[in-house]
C-alpha cells in the first residue's frame, strides 16, 4: 500500500516515513508545495496523510482540491486540535482527523481501518494469497488440495493478515480486530490463536506462512 505524506516539517516527516516504512507501507513525499496537488494525484497513492499548516496552500485547500478529483482516503494529521479544524476537515472530505503528538499505534490502526474500508468489496467470500485460499463463508483454508477448518478468531486473524499482505501487522492491531467480537481477547489469547493457526497451516503444507517480525508483529 502506498501512502503520500504531505508535511513540510522535515524532521516530523522523516519520523513518520520511517514509522510507516517499518510497517511495510511505501511512502512518497515532495517539497514542491506549489504543485503538491498535481504531484500527489500523479503518484496515485492509496492514502494521504495531510498537515494543515503548509506553505503556499493550507491543508484545507489541498484537501478540497484533491477531493474534487479523487476519492483517495485522506487523514489530516495536525497540531491544530480545536473542534473547528476537525469540523472543517471533515466537511471538506477528509476521512479522519488526528492531532499531534499522536500515539503511533492509534495512527497505524486508523490507517489500517481506512484502507480496509476503501478496499473493493467484490469476491470477499474467497481470499487467496501465496497459494493459500481462505473460504470465508465456510471458515476454512485450503492449500494444494488440502483444507482445514478454522475457529472464528483464527478466521479473523488470517483474514486481517491477508487483507494487509505485504506489511507488518502489530499485535495491537490484531487484538483490536478481535475485540470487535463479544469475546475478551488479551495478549495470551492472541498468542494461543496465532500458534493454533500456524499449526493448521502446517497441517496442509503451508509452512512458514505467517512470519514473525520480532518486536513489531506479523506479516504474510
Amino acid at each position: 500500500m502506498k501512502i503520500y505524506v504531505i508535511e513540510d516539517d522535515k524532521t516530523l516527516r522523516a519520523e513518520l516515513v520511517k514509522l510507516l516504512t517499518s510497517y511495510g507501507y511505501e511512502c512518497n513525499y515532495d517539497d514542491d508545495f506549489t504543485n503538491i496537488i498535481s504531484i500527489v494525484l500523479s503518484a496515485k497513492p492509496d492514502l494521504i496523510l495531510l498537515d494543515i499548516n503548509l506553505p503556499y496552500y493550507d491543508g484545507y485547500y489541498v484537501c478540497r482540491e484533491i477531493r474534487k478529483i479523487s476519492d483517495v482516503p485522506i487523514i489530516v494529521v495536525t497540531s491544530r486540535n480545536n473542534d473547528m479544524d476537525e469540523l472543517m476537515s471533515m466537511n471538506l472530505g477528509a476521512d479522519d482527523f488526528i492531532t499531534k503528538p499522536y500515539n503511533t499505534q492509534i495512527l497505524l490502526a486508523r490507517i489500517a481501518a481506512i484502507l480496509k474500508r476503501a478496499e473493493p468489496k467484490a469476491n470477499t467470500n474467497t481470499i487467496e494469497h501465496k497459494g493459500v485460499t481462505l473460504l470465508v463463508s465456510q471458515s476454512k483454508i485450503s492449500y494444494q488440495n488440502d483444507e482445514v477448518e478454522l475457529t472464528k478468531n483464527e478466521l479473523k486473524i488470517l483474514s486481517f493478515l491477508i487483507h494487509n499482505a505485504g506489511r507488518i501487522v502489530s499485535r495491537d492491531e490484531l487484538m483490536n480486530e478481535l475485540w470487535q467480537s463479544d469475546e475478551f481477547v488479551d495478549d495470551n489469547t492472541l498468542t494461543v490463536n496465532i500458534n493454533r493457526l500456524r499449526h493448521k497451516l502446517d497441517e496442509i503444507g503451508a509452512t512458514d506462512y505467517i512470519i514473525t517480525k520480532r518486536g513489531q508483529g506479523y506479516i504474510v
